[in-house]
């Protein structure tokens, strides 16, 4: 089969100021409503950004990790449930463009429809039991080979987006012999695929991150990706871990921002009878917001650099990526609790907006990689060079 390229409109950088006023006009509407912003993913469409890193092959105009970063920074300013189905769907096109491994036939479909609608995607891994799978274990769903086609059963949960999906990527082990673990490419109007409406959250409410139940769901037999024996890493290496965690870290950069921006204008705003002056003009909410700037701006050019340094293919770099999600997401929640504290029960009242970005923010820890394990992983690695070094000291 002969691909036939389609006309992808180019991502157009200079919208995103308007964007992210555009996505900020809506987000509380539906953070309030928990519902899904259809609106805010056709604007991004429009601007040329869901299909940004779709490689040159493909029609696309490959952007890079720096550009992606960019991208979603912007849009987590405006809405972070519309900047993390537009993730979502980046990262999938990005690893495809380094690493070509959808069937032809599929991504044919894919592209065509990308030329004309928003087309989202996601990767659907986290099961009840299993939890994350980058703790290990194997995934419950299941493939069976029926009759030249997979059939597909089992639950996912945490899936974002998962009521505007176009594909699924679907993590499952076959029930051969010898089980295979992959991704299976579903169309989400596949029979036999249906939605929970599972989600309750804190945060992110926008982002219907609702349950998939897939019921003998048929897929062809080509439409697998990264099919391999348990223990292969299905394509996780360190670029793509360096895409998700400074993509990610970029997201929740616009969600401080945005909160700095309210805070300021509260600010200049909040005039309290007894000083007869707007806050702004005192020293010590001078100094709090000199503060929370200089952390995201030292956050946000650490983040651009590394992801630059991604890009040239600089040694050393995608792994520093991890190190680089802690520092920045740490910023950005610091950034909003400080804001908080600064504006006391006005900054946690419903009608204004820093409660909203607080609880989207403390979404950031429950991406991967999280705290707990990526302390662990350079913990252990430090200590380990102390122990090689031969410059350490001796009778310790």
């Amino acid at each position: 089969m002969t691909l036939t390229l389609p006309v992808l409109a180019p991502p157009d950088l200079t919208a995103l100021p308007g964007l992210t006023a555009a996505l900020a006009a809506r987000a509380a509407e539906h953070d309030h409503a928990a519902s899904f912003p259809h609106e805010g993913v056709e604007l991004v469409h429009r601007a040329g950004l869901l299909t940004a890193t779709v490689h040159p092959r493909h029609g696309g105009s490959g952007a890079q990790l720096a550009d992606t970063v960019r991208i979603l920074r912007a849009l987590g300013e405006g809405d972070p449930a519309v900047a993390l189905v537009t993730a979502m769907t980046l990262f999938t096109h990005a690893a495809q463009a380094r690493a070509p491994h959808w069937p032809e036939q599929p991504l044919a479909e894919l592209l065509a429809e990308s030329a004309e609608r928003p087309v989202l995607l996601n990767a659907l891994r986290v099961e009840p039991e299993l939890g994350s799978p980058v703790r290990g274990g194997l995934p419950a769903t299941t493939a069976q080979l029926r009759n030249g086609q997979w059939e597909l059963t089992g639950r996912k949960i945490f899936s974002t987006g998962a009521v505007a999906l176009r594909w699924m990527l679907v993590w499952a082990r076959t029930d051969e012999p010898e089980p295979r673990v992959g991704f299976f490419l579903v169309r989400a109007d596949r029979p036999g695929l249906t939605i929970e409406p599972t989600w309750d959250h804190l945060g992110l409410r926008a982002s219907r991150s609702d349950d998939v139940l897939l019921d003998a769901v048929r897929v062809p037999y080509e439409h697998t990706a990264l099919l391999a024996a348990p223990g292969a890493d299905g394509g996780r290496d360190a670029t793509a871990g360096a895409w998700n965690s400074l993509g990610l870290t970029a997201l929740y950069l616009g969600v401080a921002r945005a909160a700095q921006h309210w805070l300021t204008g509260f600010l200049h705003e909040r005039v309290p009878t007894a000083l007869g002056v707007p806050l702004a003009g005192l020293p010590r909410f001078q100094s709090a917001v000199g503060e929370i700037d200089i952390a995201l701006s030292g956050a946000e050019r650490l983040v651009g650099a590394l992801a630059a340094a991604v890009d040239a293919g600089e040694p050393g770099a995608a792994e520093e990526s991890a190190g680089a999600k802690l520092l920045g997401t740490r910023a950005a929640i610091d950034a909003v609790q400080q804001a908080v504290a600064l504006v006391g029960n006005h900054g946690l009242t419903r009608r204004h907006p820093l409660q909203r970005h607080l609880r989207d923010v403390l979404c950031s820890r429950v991406h991967t990689p999280q705290d707990d394990t990526l302390l662990l992983a350079h913990g252990r690695a430090a200590l380990h060079r102390t122990t090689t070094n031969a410059l350490a000291p001796k009778g310790i």
